[in-house]
């Protein structure tokens, strides 16, 4: 390209995808641990989500549920927890103080000077009542193991405090107090998601106490970040970095500069690689399709995706917030979407122009077989609708 900089082009780049997100048949893997550790996050605003996209990616998905809960529940070998972009991801649990001192401390101290403001405006109890108040929740969470925030307020009464919020305004309400010192308490690192009150698709769930994890300086947890989401993701833009982390260009940049990273060059403009990420990757054995449910983080990874999603795809394939639906890939792109009718059936639709022909199509179907067959007489609808998907499921 004249810089002097390797160039990695689109093809090799799904080629990357393929292999390091477990998406193509020999990259699969056996335990949903192995999952998260080649993705580094998991999004979990929509519970399903998790296990869809680990099922997508074991090798054998008949074991997806026992073992996410397994994982989850009983070993905690991964946690779902606030993460980047104040957003909630199930992680591997060695990961929580990379994550909480990379991208929850700021956050943290917000929400929870927020909280307080809020309170004080109302006419509510102070901060001093607040920590009382707190100290007392942490200690009946240790002593119950996981419980719902009624059942913490059945411990702990103050927790049923209430004040109104925004008085005079159009969007005014009643807030309880239970409910906004757990979500500071997540932001904080204090206590995570813990097993749903139904199945596994259920977005009603207990609170548990986080685990215990080192309080690591904030350069060296965004390094650490940012070196394994590389691993993953490389290569990146800047953009693409400033995005998927929330954080400022100058902390991206110097996180950059303390791990070493590579500069390549990417179709669209200069991208970011690790150290010893710079040699061209081998492509996968044999073509390879997946249905990924929305929110999956490969669809989620990059602000820039026009190397692995068509600009024409996305009206449908979006809500109006900018979270993607289910899609379905062929090759390293996202060619279509797909859905789960109330009788159960996987429908899915190709939406690209080109370049799906009758092995695409024969594979896509394999693998709506493939999910159908484990989701059983489980049905699952996404949190976030998006256009094609409500169509498919009429």
């Amino acid at each position: 390209m004249g810089d002097g900089l390797r160039y990695i082009g689109v093809a090799e780049r799904r080629a990357r995808l393929a292999l390091r997100h477990r998406l193509a048949p020999q990259a699969r893997v056996a335990r949903p641990e192995a999952v998260a550790d080649a993705l580094l996050a998991l999004h979990g605003s929509d519970p399903a989500t998790v296990y869809l996209a680990v099922g997508a990616r074991l090798a054998d998905p008949a074991a997806t549920v026992a073992e996410t809960d397994r994982a989850l529940y009983a070993d905690r070998t991964l946690v779902r927890m606030h993460g980047m972009r104040h957003t909630v991801f199930v992680f591997p649990t060695e990961s929580t103080a990379v994550v909480h001192a990379s991208t929850g401390l700021a956050v943290a101290a917000r929400e929870r000077a927020t909280l307080v403001k809020d309170m004080a405006k109302a006419g509510a109890p102070d901060a001093a009542w607040l920590k009382e108040v707190e100290e007392s929740a942490l200690a009946a969470l240790a002593r119950l193991g996981q419980a719902t925030a009624a059942e913490l307020a059945r411990e702990e009464p103050r927790l049923r405090e209430q004040f109104v919020y925004a008085a005079g305004k159009p969007y005014e309400g009643v807030h309880t107090v239970v409910t906004r010192l757990l979500r500071v308490l997540g932001v904080e690192g204090k206590v995570v998601r813990g097993r749903p009150l139904g199945s596994w698709t259920s977005s009603q769930f207990r609170w548990a106490l986080a685990p215990a994890h080192a309080e690591l300086p904030v350069a060296q947890a965004q390094s650490d970040l940012l070196r394994h989401w590389l691993t993953a993701c490389g290569p990146a833009t800047e953009a693409d970095l400033k995005w998927w982390t929330g954080w400022k260009v100058t902390d991206v940049r110097r996180a950059l500069t303390a791990i070493g990273a590579r500069a390549v060059t990417l179709d669209e403009g200069t991208g970011y690689v690790v150290e010893d990420d710079v040699d061209a990757v081998p492509t996968p054995g044999e073509p390879w399709a997946a249905l990924l449910p929305g929110l999956d983080p490969t669809a989620m990874g990059w602000q820039g995706r026009d190397w692995y999603l068509a600009p024409e795809l996305r009206p449908g394939l979006f809500d109006y917030s900018g979270n993607v639906g289910p899609t379905v890939w062929w090759n390293g792109r996202v060619v279509g979407s797909w859905a789960q009718r109330a009788d159960g059936e996987i429908v899915w639709r190709i939406l690209a122009d080109e370049g799906v022909g009758g092995e695409a199509k024969a594979a896509i179907e394999a693998e709506a077989a493939r999910l159908g067959a484990w989701l059983g007489a489980t049905r699952v609808t996404p949190r976030f609708r998006t256009p094609v998907e409500k169509e498919l499921v009429r």
